[in-house]
């Protein structure tokens, strides 16, 4: 039994650990705004997980700052050339728990949301007011399906701004794209 444990435990770290690799997406998606260009995400030791199209840090509205800061959301500035969507923009400011003292953090709440918090906060400490960006994970489209014109995304910038209009807009045109995609 001990030889069993010890041969699982010596096979099991490295076919649990996930290597994500990232490349630049050769598709360029045209948005209302302009072109971005993301990454393809893929995990080289989880077969079963197919690769992922990411385009971090795409802005649906301008920065609520300087004479827009307590102004309802307008449409963003549309750029010129390709917008390199390949990194995460700053998050909303917020108050982040103070964790740093593990004893005093464990009176105020469980151990499971102490190390969940433990995980997130690195990824919360770049903090601005000019946050209001999109980050979009999507099923990596296949060769073909790449081949196809790229799909538009039509972000509807308003107050009190709504995601649900644009993953609408996005899912309705990803039918139109994949019977075409295969119809090649």
């Amino acid at each position: 039994m001990e030889l069993f444990l010890i041969l699982v435990c010596l096979i099991a770290p490295p076919t649990l650990s996930l290597s994500i690799k990232s490349k630049l997406n050769p598709r360029i998606v045209q948005t209302r705004y302009g072109e971005v260009q993301g990454v393809v995400r893929s995990f080289e030791n989880a077969k079963f997980l197919k690769p992922i199209d990411v385009y971090l840090g795409i802005p649906y509205a301008t920065p609520p700052i300087g004479g827009n800061r307590f102004s309802p959301t307008k449409a963003p500035s549309p750029w010129e050339g390709v917008r390199l969507s390949d990194s995460i923009s700053p998050v909303c400011p917020q108050k982040l728990p103070d964790i740093s003292n593990e004893q005093e953090a464990l009176e105020r709440m469980p151990k499971g949301r102490l190390e969940y918090l433990k995980r997130l906060l690195p990824h919360l400490r770049n903090q601005s007011e000019d946050c209001l960006y999109l980050n979009i994970y999507a099923p990596a489209m296949g060769e073909q399906a790449r081949r196809v014109s790229s799909a538009t995304l039509l972000p509807h910038s308003r107050v009190g701004f709504s995601p649900i209009p644009l993953l609408q807009e996005a899912k309705s045109r990803l039918k139109e794209i994949r019977p075409a995609a295969l119809a090649n």
